[in-house]
């Protein structure tokens, strides 16, 4: 099993800027790759980024040049370093850890505000 817990998340005004972390605990050698996904009242949750245990990273389009998915090399934490925020990127932000064949973990979710 994995465990995941976010952090960083807030109330930011239009513009600034917030970073998300995600710890991993448990069997982090099984982790393939760990993504940040969100989810905005009423709506599906969608994909935001995702890094691979070989560094290569992936974004959605609506957030290209604004965000960025980073780890740390024993990849037990991946973070999400949000920069002009707007308030559509106002959401609830989950973690999530890819296990290939042995399936995924959900973090908790940590709540963004972006106000106008």
């Amino acid at each position: 099993q994995v465990q995941l817990v976010e952090s960083g998340g807030g109330l930011v005004q239009a513009g600034g800027s917030l970073r998300l972390s995600c710890a991993a605990s448990g069997n982090i050698f099984s982790i393939s790759a760990m993504g940040w996904y969100r989810q905005a009242p009423g709506q599906q949750r969608e994909f935001v980024a995702v890094i691979t245990g070989g560094g290569s990273t992936n974004l959605a389009d609506s957030v290209k040049c604004r965000f960025t998915i980073s780890r740390t090399n024993a990849k037990n934490m991946v973070f999400l370093q949000m920069d002009s925020l707007k308030p559509e990127d106002t959401a609830v932000y989950y973690c999530k850890a890819d296990l290939g064949i042995k399936g995924y973990y959900w973090g908790q979710g940590t709540q963004v505000t972006v106000s106008s």
